[in-house]
């Protein structure tokens, strides 16, 4: 079978389309043909080393964790699935629900103990896939268990939204454009950022209430003030981190929710530490999610009829283009790579 790996060093020079034999399930085990995937941001980082991340993941590694696919083989004792069931690989194969543990924050897909899903297929625990909603086709499942489910935790379980609340949503990758559409099935109004006129066009297709265009405005901060009449915002998604961060804490209402997801651009940043106390912030990390968690977010994609946006689909073979596009960040989406027909 095919199979995409790292070899030798983390350097997008180093990957190469493998033939590997195929794997044989254990008796708890589940074989997926993984049918699609799609990029997240965390795949460069490891990809190619950034601060020093994934330094630690044996090689050679397969790479990509979000991805959708068809049961075609169980192991004797599996119960909680079966053959022809379409599923998605969870991102934490170990974490079940509750808060996060260390045991469960080590078994990521792509990590020290687990491979990643860009291969033809992937033995998997029983345990580490759930079920995917009938109405989406596997490239749209294959966007959910990353980017869906950290935007479903940020807006939805964390960030406890509320019809009539205000959610600012910082950009339009995968992860926010999954926020803004969450936001709005709960009945809230969604301020959407992004430096691109067209993208934010867009996103008022898809229910933006108000857009702010960054560059234009780069007091957005003060911009969400005021669409808020001087309120400020219930939710925050932080996608940006470094330059991002401390105009999110002036955006807020008094005890509004910073739900912190990513930094495209820093991992680090000078804060005002007193506006965390002056806003009264509640501020949280959001790790993705649990198995679930990701169930009850398949509940309600499945009940509203949600859609994800993919921006476009590449073949594995050429998955250079694939992650040279996730890198010039042009996409609105997800990207996605087809594995299997």
């Amino acid at each position: 079978m095919k199979a995409l790996e790292l070899h030798t060093s983390q350097s997008l020079e180093n990957l190469r389309l493998s033939e590997r034999p195929r794997p044989k399930p254990d008796p708890n085990d589940v074989i997926v043909e993984m049918k699609a995937a799609t990029l997240n941001y965390r795949d460069i980082i490891y990809l190619t080393g950034m601060m020093g991340y994934g330094a630690d993941f044996p090689l050679p590694l397969t790479p990509l964790s979000d991805g959708a696919g068809i049961v075609v083989e169980t192991g004797a004792a599996v119960t909680r699935v079966k053959k022809g069931d379409r599923v998605a690989p969870l991102f934490y194969q170990d974490w079940r629900s509750g808060p996060i543990t260390r045991e469960a924050s080590a078994s990521t897909l792509v990590g020290p103990r687990y491979q990643g899903i860009a291969q033809e297929y992937v033995k998997l625990s029983e345990e580490g896939v759930a079920p995917v909603p009938p109405h989406l086709s596997y490239m749209e499942a294959a966007a959910l268990p990353c980017a869906g489910l950290t935007a479903w935790n940020a807006v939805v379980t964390r960030g406890k939204v509320k019809p009539g609340d205000w959610v600012l949503v910082q950009g339009t990758g995968g992860v926010s454009l999954f926020a803004l559409q969450f936001a709005k099935a709960a009945g809230a109004r969604v301020i959407l950022t992004s430096s691109s006129d067209e993208k934010l066009e867009k996103g008022r297709a898809l229910g933006a209430d108000h857009t702010i265009n960054y560059k234009a405005e780069p007091n957005w901060a003060g911009a969400a003030l005021e669409v808020t009449g001087g309120r400020g915002v219930d939710i925050v998604v932080e996608i940006g981190g470094g330059e991002t961060f401390q105009q999110s804490l002036f955006a807020i209402r008094p005890g509004g929710f910073i739900g912190f997801v990513g930094f495209v651009s820093g991992a680090s940043a000078e804060v005002l530490l007193a506006l965390i106390n002056a806003q009264s912030a509640r501020i949280e990390g959001i790790s993705i999610g649990n198995r679930e968690e990701f169930e009850a977010m398949t509940r309600a994609i499945a009940a509203t009829g949600l859609r994800p946006l993919i921006d476009s689909t590449y073949a594995l073979e050429d998955y250079r283009a694939a992650l040279s596009a996730l890198q010039a960040q042009n996409h609105m989406g997800k990207i996605g790579v087809e594995i299997a027909a």
